[in-house]
């Protein structure tokens, strides 16, 4: 009996080394995570007025000293944090591609000249849509400015999600970028019930695809031991292993970032949520959170099972043709704009996984100057569709665009020009950006996915140019939307995604360059 406590003294006395944690490397995250603990602070503490004012300065400041975090580390190449953390150069490149469109998307959000209301966000989340309160609130200058933080917590998950060496880390950055988006995608000022249904689906088919990847993460541990990238990778393919658990780990892996990068036959939340939620935060998504969950796909496939390639590759084909078609396809059949946009995000994914099933570094490098390009792109599209308005708010049906090029040429053909640049058409930065992935999967002996692809892009041509030729070649309505003409700050959040989609058309080499680089150090394992 008296040996118990000896063995037990012996344990206790043992020494237990902490893990060495460089905070300088985390400082991006460090950064984001210190700032959204601010916003809560601000939120609870300051006056109405005053949170009006510091919440979208504190955001935007916390986004451009992480950006500036992010650019001093342009040199490190290393794996933080007992093998949780990975710092490379794809990591540092799509971590500051998350946080310029943040950054922009922070504009969208607290611009307040829309109309006579206090913006894009809802007063008070709490009112039951249809209520009296729910009525008033349509005017009222107070705004739920909980958003703010939201969007700060969002896109630290975002961060740790594309720099994840491990796969519990990965589960956790999921959730974080995740739940906060929930509740944003139910903000929206005016259509609440529409709003509120977008908000109850995502997140409803948002944990189905959490616990889908959870089980992923069960599994390759029991293939592996261990839910380290690098050791999962050292484990594929060892004699004597279950190669039944390494596969499902794969395909539950797989769905779960299928589901966030909106790729068929997991993308039926990407059109109703695109809808629903408020514009802003639509922008938000569709260029965030396809960056992060690109990079956290590229990541798994290619550092946890890149050494069974030739398995995964004939999936990621069926996915991208699949993704392809259905988006092309379904966005022909629709009448509200945002859904259109949200079909057209869907096939976008499609092309963007053209390019993944190419050779690893020049599919790298498409990827991540593809991500760049569309971001830019559609964050500057639907600052476009929040300033045409109707007195119900935005001017969702595409009849109500009828004739708005000669009522509001400069608005009118920005949005054209930003939908030329999604259709692909020369001298845009959709042009350059789909060359660079159809190069790598044609590098990569993916020629026929090429193939569909152009056929694909010749379809969707067809809904974009429907909307131009509606816009300029129609007879403008007598009760039709107006354009606002106050909005400073979604006039600069379009104005910069337009010349940069204009600029990465024209001059693309240098932040080619910077994708090379990225990608060619590749990443660390």
């Amino acid at each position: 009996m008296s040996a118990v406590p000896t063995v037990l003294a012996q344990d206790v006395t043992q020494k237990i080394t902490p893990p060495s944690i460089e905070y300088s490397a985390l400082s991006p995250m460090l950064i984001l995570f210190g700032v959204a603990l601010a916003g809560v602070l601000v939120d609870a503490f300051a006056p109405p007025k005053a949170r009006r004012v510091l919440q979208p300065l504190l955001a935007a400041g916390g986004f451009i000293a992480a950006f500036v975090a992010v650019v001093l580390l342009h040199t490190r190449r290393e794996i933080l944090a007992a093998g949780a953390v990975a710092i490379d150069g794809p990591t540092l490149f799509m971590q500051g591609t998350i946080l310029v469109f943040a950054a922009l998307a922070v504009l969208l959000v607290a611009e307040r000249r829309l109309d006579s209301s206090g913006g894009a966000l809802v007063a008070s989340a709490a009112v039951v849509p249809g209520s009296k309160g729910s009525t008033a609130q349509r005017t009222s200058p107070e705004v739920q400015t909980e958003a703010y933080p939201l969007m700060v917590f969002s896109v630290s998950g975002m961060l740790l999600f594309v720099a994840s060496n491990n796969l519990l880390v990965m589960f956790v950055a999921l959730e974080i970028l995740s739940l906060p988006l929930y509740l944003l995608a139910g903000l929206a000022r005016r259509r609440r019930l529409l709003s509120q249904e977008a908000a109850m689906k995502y997140f409803l088919l948002g944990a189905f695809s959490s616990a889908f990847f959870l089980y992923g993460v069960a599994f390759a541990y029991g293939y592996a031991g261990s839910v380290e990238l690098g050791r999962v990778a050292d484990a594929v393919g060892t004699v004597g292993q279950n190669d039944t658990y390494l596969y499902l780990s794969l395909a539950l892996l797989g769905v779960g970032l299928f589901f966030k990068i909106g790729a068929a036959p997991f993308h039926s939340w990407t059109p109703d949520v695109y809808q629903g939620a408020p514009t802003p935060i639509t922008a938000f998504m569709a260029a965030g959170t396809k960056v992060a969950a690109f990079g956290a796909l590229l990541r798994v496939f290619y550092v946890a099972f890149g050494g069974m390639r030739w398995d995964w590759r004939p999936v990621v084909w069926a996915v991208a043709i699949l993704t392809m078609v259905v988006g092309a396809v379904l966005a022909l059949t629709q009448r509200d704009i945002k859904r259109m946009l949200a079909y057209s995000a869907v096939a976008h994914a499609g092309f963007l996984l053209v390019g993944m099933a190419g050779s690893n570094t020049d599919g790298l490098r498409g990827a991540m100057f593809y991500l760049v390009t569309y971001g830019f792109t559609t964050i500057a599209a639907f600052g476009v569709v929040s300033l045409v308005r109707t007195g119900d708010g935005e001017a969702s049906d595409l009849s109500q665009w009828q004739g708005l090029g000669r009522t509001s040429p400069v608005v009118a053909g920005t949005f054209a020009f930003l939908l030329l640049a999604l259709a692909g058409i020369p001298l845009t930065s959709g042009f350059t950006g789909k060359f660079a992935v159809f190069q790598a999967a044609i590098a990569g002996d993916a020629t026929p996915l090429v193939v569909v692809a152009l056929v694909c892009s010749a379809i969707a041509a067809f809904f974009y140019v429907r909307v131009i030729v509606l816009m300029f070649f129609s007879e403008p309505l007598a009760d039709g939307p107006v354009v606002v003409t106050r909005p400073t700050l979604t006039f600069a959040t379009v104005g910069i995604g337009a010349l940069m989609t204009l600029l990465l058309g024209v001059i693309p080499q240098p932040l080619l360059d910077l994708a090379t680089t990225a990608a060619t150090s590749g990443f660390v394992r």
